[in-house]
């Protein structure tokens, strides 16, 4: 099995520690080898609170992984979220030394490297810039500039930044886990890449992911990421007030959660009743299901709020014209049951559930394809994206090493000009100008 061809994407969340290894088929669809799956002990609202405990679950998911799929990995694309993540807005350009040139993936470069450079408040560190729109020469709403002319290269950037101990520790359990970090992507675009359609992001769409320690918002328009967010909580906190309210331990609350758990209050009839065991000896308790649901419903609504504000911030009151998809929900709190009711009647937006099987063969396991894998799902995506990326670079450099070994050191003196291979725009242009020349 050829080790270059596959990836592997490492989702560090608050509840679980995913595993995912896989590679493309034939059909360029995702073909998993192995999932390995771990108790996420040291995390805390998506950031690291107790390093040798991550060590250990991380080492537990990948050791899985590696068992069922019997290939041996090295690198891993790693999620990363939490309270500390924000974004902003920021544009810059660059003036190119030679208009006459077209522009080429150099350029974005030297332009995406010199966002890289802002200065940042102490202790951040900038983990994503992501280009929106570019202008040439002032002619603006430019999606892709490679191949045109021009002096003056400018563009809008998303810049999603994050505290550098928080990005340090997790790079620090990862190499403890004997892993090599491939990359780390921030999470609400890893689940975007798994869940979205390219469809939804032209029309405009809100992703709001509900992991168990933060809830992570991606807005996409015109297929362009527009706005990114993490909540500082998620479905752990519905699982803490089921437990404080009605004082039971919290293995208990998270079963009662997700067997019989509702967002919608009036589904539940007063009569309906569960009985929990007591603790040692003691009399079991009776909790109404009608109770247990306004305990979650209360806590639900909180959260989509919170969302809801976010996505208003990006679209101002006009959130529902802007964004023609609506939202879309997925990661585990989106299988509350009726969550999606609430979420339309909330915000009054269309609402779908986000399974990330799209992307995955068909054979593949229907367990994996529930919303609570999309972020893994996600990394796995832009592990094996980068992976291609490198690939089609290392051969392009080849074919230039091999064609400069073929001419001779004479040839290159006789014909410095001629040798310079142009691009297809450039012969394209001359014969464009031999054109007009002609013409007149």
């Amino acid at each position: 099995m050829d080790g270059n061809d596959i990836s592997v994407g490492l989702d560090i969340g608050t509840t679980k520690i995913v595993a995912m290894i896989g590679r493309k088929n034939e059909y360029d669809k995702i073909e998993l080898l192995g999932i390995g799956k771990a108790k996420s002990l040291g995390v805390h609202r998506g950031v690291v609170n107790n390093i040798t405990q991550t060590i250990q679950s991380i080492q537990q998911a990948v050791d899985e992984a590696i068992a069922v799929s019997g290939v041996q990995i090295s690198d891993a694309i790693v999620g990363i979220a939490g309270q500390h993540i924000r974004s902003l807005q920021h544009s810059d350009y660059i003036t190119r030394p030679n208009s006459q040139e077209v522009i080429d993936e150099s350029d974005l470069e030297k332009l995406e490297n010199q966002v890289h450079k802002l200065v940042m408040l102490p202790g951040e560190e900038i983990i994503h810039v992501l280009p929106q729109e570019f202008k040439v020469d002032g002619q603006a709403e430019i999606k892709e500039p490679i191949g045109m002319y021009g002096g003056r290269l400018e563009a809008n950037f998303h810049v999603v930044v994050g505290q550098v101990s928080s990005i340090r520790n997790i790079g620090r359990c990862i190499k403890s886990a004997g892993l090599n970090l491939g990359g780390i992507t921030l999470e609400p675009l890893a689940s975007a890449d798994a869940v979205l359609s390219q469809e939804e992001k032209e029309a405009g769409v809100a992703l709001i992911d509900i992991g168990g320690g933060t809830t992570d918002l991606a807005i996409f328009k015109d297929g362009i990421i527009r706005h990114t967010a993490v909540i500082p909580f998620g479905g752990n906190v519905i699982t803490e007030d089921i437990k404080e309210g009605c004082s039971i331990i919290e293995k208990q609350a998270e079963l009662l959660k997700t067997k019989f758990g509702s967002a919608w209050p009036g589904e539940n009839k007063e009569n309906e009743i569960v009985s929990i065991p007591g603790l040692r000896g003691r009399d079991p308790k009776e909790i109404t299901l009608k109770n247990l649901s306004k305990i979650i419903h209360a806590r639900v609504v909180e959260i989509i709020e919170q969302a809801f504000v976010e996505i208003r911030n990006y679209g101002h009151e006009e959130a529902k014209k802007k964004l023609i998809a609506g939202i879309v929900l997925t990661g585990g709190g989106s299988q509350l049951k009726h969550i999606k009711q609430l979420v339309e009647y909330i915000t009054g937006m269309d609402t779908r559930i986000g399974y990330p099987n799209e992307h995955l063969a068909g054979d593949s396991d229907e367990s994996i394809s529930s919303p609570m894998y999309a972020t893994a799902v996600g990394l796995l995506m832009k592990g094996l994206r980068d992976q291609k990326k490198r690939q089609v670079k290392v051969a392009v450099e080849e074919q230039i090493n091999m064609s400069e070994e073929t001419i001779s050191e004479e040839e290159i003196e006789e014909n410095k000009e001629q040798v310079v291979k142009k691009s297809l725009f450039e012969r394209w242009s001359e014969k464009f100008r031999d054109f007009l020349d002609n013409a007149e």
